[in-house]
């Protein structure tokens, strides 16, 4: 008996899960009924995507330089360690 209320909840839960997705699919392609319009949106939501990794990625790689920054002055040869991790960021870039 256990088992098969388990088994109506999963099947009720599939049927609910599958009518969910096939709303969402519908209410997608009433907004968007051309091609051209959805790979326009594709398109832009990739720039927009790619310009905020890179701008996300810039901001993280320069609080990283900063806290480096902090650390120098470290003793037992940690904050030459890091000094030269600066150095040679600093040289490449």
């Amino acid at each position: 008996m256990k088992l098969f209320k388990k088994f109506t909840r999963k099947v009720k839960g599939d049927q609910e899960k599958g009518a969910r997705e096939k709303l969402i699919e519908e209410l997608f392609n009433d907004f968007n009924r051309s091609r051209f319009e959805v790979y326009k949106m594709n398109f832009v939501r990739g720039i927009f995507f790619g310009f905020g990794s890179v701008v996300g990625g810039t901001i993280v790689v320069a609080l990283f330089v900063l806290m480096l920054n902090l650390f120098v002055d470290l003793p037992g040869g940690v904050g030459n360690f890091i000094e030269s991790v600066q150095h040679s960021i600093q040289s490449e870039g």
